[in-house]
């Protein structure tokens, strides 16, 4: 499967790395727990610094955030855990969601809004050039060409290594690399979630890294009867590694990014990339349904 992948054809990356989207507060009084309430940076921000620490050196050097998680701390945060950040360590964030309050994501595509975030983004994080900017979702009141255009602007100003995108089809993505280079694309992909599939092929396909969010399946996947824990069992691993192993082996361009406050999840989910499943067990993960 490999270990490492080459981001943009230059960024050897670690195959899992680590999103950092999960250090945040407890929810808002009265929200339900849940990616729609990352509001506000954690309460203990030792923990959370000694979590993304504890990643980098484990050896994952990809660390994912957005200017939205948050509204920017998320970014201090990693920056307050890492700077000066080692060699060789791939910082990836992302813009064009704006948060106006703590359920609402809204995807605005300005170029002078996406432009001016990057900026922000680039002050959060101590960085000269971020190494991965990704378009955290194409405003459909925008023209594309003009929200890629922003981020290109952005990479011959050399403020931007590489472009990405997330949440697109096959179709958004071929226009946006008739305009520049795509180096990745961020979709909601697992177990359960495979409606990207066509993206999946597509990005392996180009060489193009997919990194997929909320990587490790909830519901029937996760429970302890299911077939994931079947499997789990043979092979002497958590469902949580089984699923992530699953990925690894899916894509040679998947890189997931599990995220987590534990430093006991986090070793856990690294040892995934030692999970070796057979072609039977496999193909039998494969044909899983959604539940």
């Amino acid at each position: 499967m490999g270990t490492s992948f080459l981001l943009g054809g230059e960024l050897k990356v670690s195959r899992i790395g680590y999103g950092a989207m999960r250090l945040a507060a407890a929810p808002e009084p009265g929200a339900e727990p849940g990616p729609a309430h990352i509001w506000r940076a954690p309460v203990d921000r030792e923990a959370a610094r000694a979590v993304l620490r504890t990643a980098v050196e484990s050896g994952v050097n990809l660390i994912d955030t957005a200017d939205a998680y948050a509204l920017g701390e998320n970014e201090e945060l990693v920056a307050e855990a890492l700077h000066p950040y080692r060699d060789g360590v791939v910082i990836a964030t992302k813009v064009g969601l704006a948060r106006p309050a703590p359920a609402e994501w809204v995807p605005v595509g300005n170029p002078a809004y996406l432009r001016q975030q990057a900026e922000l983004s680039l002050r959060r994080l101590k960085l000269d050039r971020i190494d991965l900017l990704q378009l955290h979702r194409i405003d459909p009141s925008v023209p594309l060409a003009d929200q890629i255009g922003a981020l290109r602007q952005l990479r011959e100003e050399g403020k931007v290594r590489h472009i990405g995108l997330s949440e697109v089809t096959v179709q958004q993505l071929r226009e946006a690399e008739a305009i520049t280079p795509i180096a990745s694309v961020q979709n909601m992909y697992n177990l359960a979630e495979r409606g990207h599939e066509a993206v999946v092929d597509y990005a392996a396909e180009h060489d193009i890294a997919f990194i997929p969010f909320f990587p490790v399946a909830g519901g029937g996947h996760a429970g302890s009867d299911s077939p994931v824990a079947a499997v789990a069992k043979e092979i002497g691993a958590t469902p949580a590694q089984t699923a992530l192993a699953w990925l690894l082996r899916r894509s040679p361009t998947i890189l997931p990014i599990p995220g987590t406050t534990s430093l006991a999840h986090l070793a856990e989910n690294l040892a995934a990339g030692e999970v070796r499943l057979s072609d039977e067990q496999f193909e039998r993960l494969s044909a899983l349904a959604s539940v």
